[in-house]
């Protein structure tokens, strides 16, 4: 894998690479801006070189003037660059900016604020500025090489600021330049003093002030197209912070917005360190004082106030003239940007919702288990709610606690920790609770009982809404929502009525399951036992048979009830039921784990042994099985002694003949039952039929 190469440094604002672009174009033609572009080696668009919130390295600057000289073959390029910038593309909100401070004096003494927006390696001071004269300082910071051309466009720019009020452009002098070993660049500038006749007629069509505001009207209508054209929220936050140099220039941008649902803001920055990004969010949105370098407006439409936008500016760097209201002017374009955004994300929510609504009803429909139930209802539950997790866990009536059924949206831990923790009702008061009222509950680490608050911390959940979900009266279990810290969202809007809404789809899909379990279970076990019937037996056994390896053995035992019908006679019917309960109860609790124990037919059981290592092993569950039968039963208040004959057949290795086993095993019941000892090869089958 290839190492990411590291971030550009933010030093250079996009308009001045835009200004020496376009420079090179009307020159040269596209063809001589890719040449200039091949030459510097940069690794960016021609386009993206002519945004102004696309900022680069000052080393990035310096190839692209060197470049732009050598191959439109003009020493001078650089300094007609600057001569060109006031009338030729310089940023319309900066125009604007300028014509408002009144003369080139004032323009002057705002020159080290200016400099901020265009780059962030340098310092300009004003060392003087009287009505018609200025002299100013620029320094580059330690850690870069200065370069000559660099000063070309600086001189050629700063000498046409009072063109933008009609004047010819200043008379400048540069003494002290870095580039030849001097601290700093020295700048001397002499400017015509401004009659009240000089200047454009108001009207012209050529007036700097008249274009500028048209420009920046047009930019401003570009960038509230381009935000609404967004397709989603995060789309849009990213876009207002990328087109926000559309209103004002600024080495960065911020903007912090609330989330609707409650959850923490959403913070879409550029040019603003890591280390200081939430800081300066969170002043923001609490409404404090960012500092003199940061200038904050209101994202605010007829709607909402959705959050605040911000620039920053770098130490020495600050507002100019009038750009809080331009700012404020673009965060209203952004704000209704988020308005239509957001509405049409509510209208695709609710679709989805609907189209998960549909789903979960289809998917329902064909569940035929709990288990099935309980994950379609769990996988929907996001959907439908908006929650992070969601589990849904059932009722169990006879030890008294909910089990978790399905959970989805939590980590492999936090999924065994719900398995691995019942929720019983002497433990768990909010379980005793919901039992006793049937209504939802709230549960939140703070405030829930020992039980609940090691689950909720357990599985990273600051809130969870648990709904139960009911078939009349009768409490089949719980639905639940969950979010974890900082996302809380609680009984708010219909939350609540959607859970509710789920938990009784999952009612009636569970009562439909249970129904039919029932049913399956009555078409698979004896009623009177509850032991699998003679079908599910044998299905038992072949699947046992089919799942045989070489060298494997399994057996079946043949039981049959002696003095059952003396039982019957002599205590009736009634006793002899409870007496096949007993013999149940007796036979599974004598067989090994994974043993299966059935009941064929009247007082005919047997058993299935799976994974016996020899034939012989079978014996040993046959002296368990005998030795159940030791001990009375005891019938109405009657000790009654029952006895039982065994017969054993055991198979080895695959191809096993389920009927041929049984039919075995019966054989030598019989034989037992006659006390006729079997011949010697009865016992053990090596093949099938």
């Amino acid at each position: 894998m290839s190492a990411v190469p590291p971030a550009e440094p933010r030093e250079t604002s996009g308009a001045t690479t835009g200004l020496l672009l376009a420079h090179v174009r009307r020159r040269g033609g596209d063809e001589a801006v890719e040449a200039v572009l091949r030459s510097a080696g940069v690794p960016h668009s021609a386009a993206e070189l002519s945004q102004p919130s696309h900022w680069t390295s000052y080393d990035t600057r310096i190839r692209l003037f060197t470049a732009a000289t050598e191959v439109l073959g003009d020493p001078g390029t650089m300094f007609r660059v600057g001569r060109e910038a006031l009338g030729n593309g310089l940023h319309p909100a900066l125009v604007l900016l300028v014509r408002t401070m009144g003369s080139p004096r004032q323009v002057y003494r705002q020159l080290p604020r200016a400099v901020a927006k265009f780059s962030t390696t340098s310092t300009m001071q004003v060392l003087s500025a009287g009505s018609t004269s200025a002299t100013l300082r620029y320094t580059l910071h330690p850690g870069h090489r200065h370069s000559r051309l660099d000063c070309e466009y600086a001189q050629g720019l700063i000498g046409m600021v009072p063109t933008i009020f009609g004047l010819p452009p200043a008379e400048l002098q540069h003494p002290e330049c870095e580039a030849d070993g001097h601290l700093a660049c020295l700048y001397r500038l002499r400017w015509q003093r401004r009659g009240w006749r000089r200047g454009l007629r108001s009207g012209d069509a050529a007036d700097p002030e008249l274009v500028a505001l048209r420009q920046q009207l047009s930019t401003l209508q570009s960038a509230a197209a381009d935000l609404v054209a967004s397709a989603d929220a995060d789309s849009v936050l990213h876009r207002i912070v990328e087109r926000a140099a559309t209103a004002v220039l600024a080495p960065g941008y911020l903007l912090a917005v609330a989330d609707p649902a409650g959850g923490p803001p959403r913070v879409h920055s550029a040019g603003v360190p890591e280390d200081q990004r939430d800081t300066l969010a969170a002043t923001l949105l609490s409404g404090g004082d960012p500092g003199p370098h940061v200038v904050a407006v209101d994202v605010t439409s007829a709607r909402r106030t959705h959050g605040r936008l911000a620039v920053v500016y770098h130490p020495g760097g600050g507002e100019l003239g009038h750009e809080g209201p331009m700012l404020a002017a673009y965060a209203s374009h952004a704000a209704a940007a988020l308005d239509l955004v957001l509405a049409l994300g509510s209208a695709r929510e609710e679709a989805d919702r609907a189209g998960a609504l549909l789903s979960l009803a289809h998917e329902l429909s064909g569940a035929t288990e709990a288990a099935t139930v309980s994950a379609v209802v769990a996988e929907a539950l996001p959907h439908v709610v908006g929650c992070h997790s969601a589990a849904v866990l059932l009722w169990d009536p006879a030890s008294g606690c909910l089990r978790t059924s399905a959970t989805t949206g939590h980590s492999g831990a936090a999924h065994a920790l719900l398995d691995a923790t019942p929720l019983h009702a002497e433990e768990v008061p909010e379980v005793v609770g919901m039992l006793a009222d049937r209504e939802p509950r709230v549960l939140r680490p703070g405030t829930s009982s020992p039980v609940l608050r090691d689950l909720l911390l357990g599985t990273d959940l600051d809130e969870v809404v648990a709904v139960p979900v009911l078939a009349g009266r009768t409490f089949l279990g719980v639905v639940t929502a969950g979010w974890p810290a900082g996302q809380a969202h609680g009984l708010v809007g219909d939350t609540l009525v959607r859970l509710r809404g789920v938990g009784d789809q999952a009612a009636t899909a569970l009562q439909r399951a249970r129904l039919l379990e029932t049913v399956r279970r009555q078409a698979t076990h004896d009623g009177l036992t509850g032991l699998p019937n003679r079908v599910l037996f044998r299905d038992t056994l072949a699947t046992t048979l089919a799942a045989a390896t070489p060298g494997q053995h399994v057996g079946v035992l043949f039981c049959d009830l002696d003095r059952f019908k003396a039982v019957n006679d002599s205590l009736g019917h009634a006793a002899g039921d409870e007496l096949l309960r007993q013999v149940a109860a007796r036979l599974r609790a004598a067989v090994r784990p994974g043993d299966t124990v059935g009941r064929l037919s009247g007082d005919e059981f047997a058993v299935v042994l799976p994974t016996l290592a020899r034939p012989e092993d079978a014996d040993r569950v046959v002296d368990r099985v005998t030795g159940c039968f030791t001990e009375p039963f005891r019938l109405e208040g009657t000790r009654v002694d029952v006895g039982v004959s065994v017969g054993v057949a055991v198979h080895g290795g695959p191809d096993g003949d389920p009927g041929t086993l049984l039919r075995v095993a019966d054989a030598e019941m019989y034989r037992h039952k006659k006390k006729d000892p079997p011949p010697p090869a009865a016992r053990e089958l090596t093949a099938g039929p």
